[in-house]
């Protein structure tokens, strides 16, 4: 919406020149990363061009190729395990999990392994020290018991590109010594049952090569893990629950092709990035709020959340603090501070154009104390637009500024559509503010700290 506490058209076209200067700063990063020559900075910019060059190497080698043989190595475990752990943390698991819950059945880990297409439950760990959910989901997974069959056996999907990172590194030690006991001792079916993703040197492949591990995939250099959901980090996970990687890769390349060529106005990326730079500079707009309407998209929003707060905050002048809402949930809870409260904040809704499954009706009923028979031929596809509609009518009447991102369904290539545009859109927003978005130094004192503390350095 466009009103006193908004931006107009003009401020928009204004920013044009900069916007296209940040943008081929940009594709710039990627043509030096390309060259392999000496960088000032960390310049992990391959994340552009890696759905293309994955497409491009399965269509020119196919069984050769890092996508089929990511599909072999899913599809092997979905044959052997009926859930699958993946230790990871950050964005090491957050892409995974924000691809579970927005493409597969929302219940699919209850479901019955034959209405899961006979793909495996997924469980995540290795992102905290949790000390009772790790203790839960090893009781789940059968502690001490020797699997005798698919439906009790599980594998691992380890995540970490320097095997460093204490969190993952400590439950892959504790879950990997209940793999063996689930696996009777075998070390060989345990190495079958454990695929790790990670780097070319370091910790974890060295612990890959030890356990003898048939398959192991690469973190691809010159991608940082808030932005490597489109390699193995995100495409093996998704591969196993049995999602459609190519049409995702699909997407993502469709969204690079149209942030490239495309102007101000017609380029998702570059308008998503002027209006977020505007609102915070002209308002102090410094909290971006992502409403997804609908519970399947929370864990997008989740990943996104770190994406933009590592990616931008490099000093106490720069970033938005980026916010997850639920709606129509957080209605009831943060709707009132969103409507009434400080004036700092800009209200991005995140739609779904197309639901997967068949609209339902709330329905006639011979107790209608409720009063909703007249409401009963509506369908909940419905009430979610009018709330989308009445909530953004709500926040215009009082100038609280919202913009709306249309996805035209939940499915594999509109997601990877979604994921390329925030990705892009963070580092566009990056160059323009003058911040490099790459790295995380900020991250490195908590855990240089907390290893002293342990050691008792």
């Amino acid at each position: 919406m466009i009103n006193k506490t908004g931006v107009t058209r003009e401020e928009l076209e204004a920013l044009g020149g900069a916007l296209d200067a940040a943008r081929q700063r940009t594709f710039d990063d990627l043509d030096v990363w390309h060259t392999g020559e000496p960088q000032t900075e960390t310049l992990d910019a391959a994340f552009i061009d890696l759905p293309d060059r994955l497409l491009a190497e399965y269509e020119e080698k196919r069984g050769a190729s890092e996508l089929s043989r990511l599909l072999a190595t899913a599809n092997r475990l979905a044959e052997t395990v009926d859930r699958a752990v993946v230790l990871g943390i950050g964005g090491s698991y957050m892409g995974a999990r924000a691809l579970l819950e927005a493409c597969c059945h929302p219940y699919h880990n209850d479901l019955p392994r034959a209405e899961r297409g006979g793909r495996p439950r997924m469980a995540f760990e290795g992102n905290n020290v949790d000390n009772d959910a790790s203790q839960g989901l090893l009781d789940l997974l059968g502690r001490g018991k020797v699997s005798t069959s698919v439906d009790d056996a599980w594998a691992i999907v380890v995540i970490s590109k320097s095997g460093g990172t204490l969190e993952t590194a400590a439950a892959m030690r504790q879950f990997t010594a209940a793999l063996s006991d689930s696996c009777g001792g075998d070390a060989q079916k345990v190495a079958q049952r454990i695929v790790p993703v990670t780097g070319e040197s370091g910790k974890l492949k060295d612990l890959s090569t030890a356990l003898g591990c048939p398959d192991v995939f690469s973190v691809p250099e010159g991608v940082g893990g808030r932005f490597s959901i489109l390699s193995a980090v995100g495409l093996l996970p998704a591969a196993i629950l049995g999602l459609d990687v190519v049409q995702l890769l699909r997407g993502a390349v469709a969204m690079t092709k149209r942030t490239r060529e495309a102007p101000l106005g017609d380029n998702p990326v570059l308008d998503y990035v002027a209006v977020g730079h505007l609102m915070e500079k002209k308002h102090a707009a410094t909290i971006r709020v992502m409403s997804t309407w609908g519970k399947s998209l929370e864990a997008a929003g989740l990943w996104y959340d770190q994406l933009l707060a590592e990616s931008l905050a490099k000093s106490e002048q720069t970033g938005a603090t980026p916010l997850t809402a639920v709606n129509t949930r957080d209605l009831h809870s943060r709707g009132q501070q969103h409507q009434e409260g400080r004036r700092d904040k800009l209200i991005t809704n995140l739609i779904v154009d197309s639901w997967r499954r068949d609209p339902l009706p709330i329905g006639h009923s011979k107790n209608n104390q409720d009063q909703l028979n007249d409401l009963a031929e509506k369908t909940l596809p419905e009430v979610m637009t009018a709330a989308v509609t009445g909530t953004n009518q709500a926040y215009a009447e009082a100038d609280r500024p919202t913009t709306d991102l249309h996805l035209p369904g939940l499915d594999e290539y509109s997601l990877g559509q979604f994921f390329q545009m925030m990705m892009l859109a963070t580092v566009v927003e990056g160059r323009l503010i003058g911040v490099n978005p790459y790295g995380q130094p900020g991250v490195e004192s908590y855990k240089k700290h907390m290893n002293a503390n342990l050691r008792g350095e």
